[in-house]
């Protein structure tokens, strides 16, 4: 699916969704973002730290949650990488991703959030052999509430189409289009070398 000797991890399909260019500028381009200078990028990474002192265990017993493991790297032969938050093995005999938002639960599941689902139960089923079908979300300024997203096969098949279309940007040298969203522009790193108008 991609090139040898790389992969795609999850920052990096998210990135892709938010703008593919991003994926362009940083990684065939070579310039790099500094997005650990964004307050809610350190923000996200740190609340990861906080939540594990909270560990609201009731919520998994309440989903039929056996067992888990924390902060998994995993990767595979289709070529994707990525540090699952929790791997929850449920009592179904599925298993299931769980992830944590610094957001606040809005009614909605943003598609970005999906789809990093998605990527951590494909990795989760191609490295432990065991059947996905829904992933979870705590969004942590929300007083820790818990979301449960199904994952179907047309999920993994849109993801697969997404990776493709991530390798070709990478492997071609492709230049893509700009985000639709005209809002993301100005706080944008790449804006300054981008000719996406405002």
């Amino acid at each position: 699916m991609v090139n040898s000797g790389f992969s795609i991890t999850a920052s990096l399909m998210l990135e892709f969704l938010y703008c593919p260019r991003f994926t362009y500028f940083e990684y065939v381009l070579g310039i790099p973002q500094n997005e650990g200078k964004r307050f809610k990028v350190e923000k996200g990474r740190n609340v990861h730290e906080k939540v594990r002192t909270v560990n609201p265990d009731y919520l998994r017993k309440k989903i039929g949650v056996k067992s888990k493991e924390a902060d998994v790297y995993l990767s595979s032969k289709s070529g994707i990488r990525g540090i699952v938050d929790e791997i929850l093995f449920l009592e179904d005999g599925t298993a299931a991703p769980l992830d944590y938002k610094y957001a606040k639960y809005e009614e909605k599941i943003f598609n970005t959030y999906k789809f990093q689902l998605v990527f951590y139960a494909k990795l989760i089923e191609e490295n432990y052999n065991i059947n996905v079908k829904k992933g979870f979300l705590i969004y942590s300024r929300s007083q820790n509430k818990l979301v449960e997203v199904e994952i179907g096969k047309k999920d993994y098949s849109e993801l697969n189409n997404l990776l493709q279309d991530i390798n070709s940007v990478i492997s071609d040298c492709k230049y893509p289009e700009a985000t639709k969203v005209v809002r993301r522009c100005p706080d944008c790193c790449y804006r300054n070398i981008c000719e996406k108008q405002i």
